[in-house]
């Protein structure tokens, strides 16, 4: 048998180490939210606190504009928010390693430099599938029944894509934010570009000059469903 060259100076041997690397960071990763499980609690626990709160809040007396049910025209809309501000979590996490020194302790370890942003990115993926499935659970138990057969699993995967580029701007923002508190003041930034949007409201229910700014809004690419 000839014995498989793992050495770090062999195409092989780096791709080898750098996918070990990345695991290792995940596996780091997973392992704070099983010792820290309110962090993985809330994060998984607002996406159903928000389909519920905006399903039977808004749900119950909102009407779409040329007929419906209101579950369709928001649960679009509830998925690519919950992506979008996944940059938030993404950002906290990176300013905490950076402010605390981890990141510099990574930089004086014979490990590849890439691992350490790679392993956040499958990080975030994985924690982004679980809050796609438990939302996507909460809806159906709610009466949302998704249209097109088996093609939303493709719409669950731009979703994904839009998560994944994202996670490179919460890095970013991570790396020039002062600390974890900066850090979370983002939401202040990222819930008005939702909420001013097509999620939750038809645009033209909005006042004239506001549901000009909606209709606008890329956020959604009037993803929500209306008429």
């Amino acid at each position: 048998m000839t014995a498989v060259d793992l050495s770090p100076h062999t195409t092989g041997g780096r791709t080898y180490w750098l996918l070990s690397d990345v695991w290792n960071i995940v596996r780091r990763g997973l392992t704070h939210y099983q010792r820290q499980p309110v962090n993985i609690a809330w994060q998984l626990g607002f996406p159903i606190l928000s389909v519920l709160l905006y399903g039977y809040v808004f749900g119950s007396a909102m009407k779409v504009p040329g007929g419906g049910d209101y579950k369709d025209f928001l649960m679009p809309g509830m998925f690519v928010m919950t992506m979008a501000f996944g940059f938030i979590n993404t950002a906290t996490v990176v300013v905490y390693d950076s402010t605390k020194g981890v990141i510099d302790r990574f930089r004086s370890m014979p490990m590849a430099s890439s691992a350490v942003v790679a392993g956040r990115g499958v990080t975030d993926l994985l924690v982004a599938c679980a809050e796609l499935a438990i939302m996507m659970l909460t809806a159906l138990a709610m009466g949302w029944r998704p249209d097109g057969g088996l093609g939303f699993l493709a719409a669950f995967g731009l979703l994904l894509w839009l998560r994944f580029s994202l996670i490179w701007l919460g890095v970013w923002l991570g790396l020039i934010v002062p600390n974890p508190e900066a850090a979370g003041g983002l939401f202040a930034v990222a819930f008005p570009l939702t909420m001013i949007s097509s999620i939750f409201v038809a645009p033209q229910l909005m006042p004239d000059w506001l549901g000009w700014v909606a209709a606008w809004n890329p956020h959604l690419l009037h993803g929500g469903g209306h008429p």
